[in-house]
């Protein structure tokens, strides 16, 4: 379980690193007014600072019931087979929500990954209860 997390958290730095870049280049290019950013006033910024910074903030909100479940199965010495599979299914479907989040952001696509990735969670969870239940 702690690989999936940790590769959970190399993913969250990786969009933390590009929301940095992107408003930099942004402010550089005069596109965003450095006082935009210090109020979070995010009307008018570019559409790549926007999806960026939305899909930071995407980062902290579904992955903290993975994160719980995760550590759940570490503090109880749980070793599943099926808890690890969904954990890096859910890994694996947050890669590509964070992917067609960022670049094309067709929001079928968006909202497939994100279920499934919630189903992934989901698993771990019924997993957890069945097993420590």
């Amino acid at each position: 379980m702690l690989y999936p997390m940790f590769a959970m958290i190399v993913l969250t730095s990786i969009v933390g690193v590009m929301v940095l870049s992107v408003r930099i280049k942004s402010v550089k290019a005069g596109q965003v007014r450095l006082r935009s950013l210090k109020l979070m006033e995010n009307e008018g910024w570019p559409e790549l600072v926007q999806k960026t910074t939305n899909n930071f903030s995407n980062q902290f909100e579904i992955p903290l019931l993975f994160y719980v479940a995760g550590v759940a199965y570490l503090a109880l010495g749980i070793d599943s087979f099926v808890g690890l599979v969904a954990a890096w299914s859910f890994v694996v479907f947050r890669v590509i929500h964070a992917y067609i989040h960022i670049t094309y952001n067709h929001i079928l696509h968006r909202l497939t990954a994100f279920w499934l990735a919630f189903m992934a969670v989901l698993v771990m969870w019924i997993n957890l209860l069945v097993i420590a239940g």
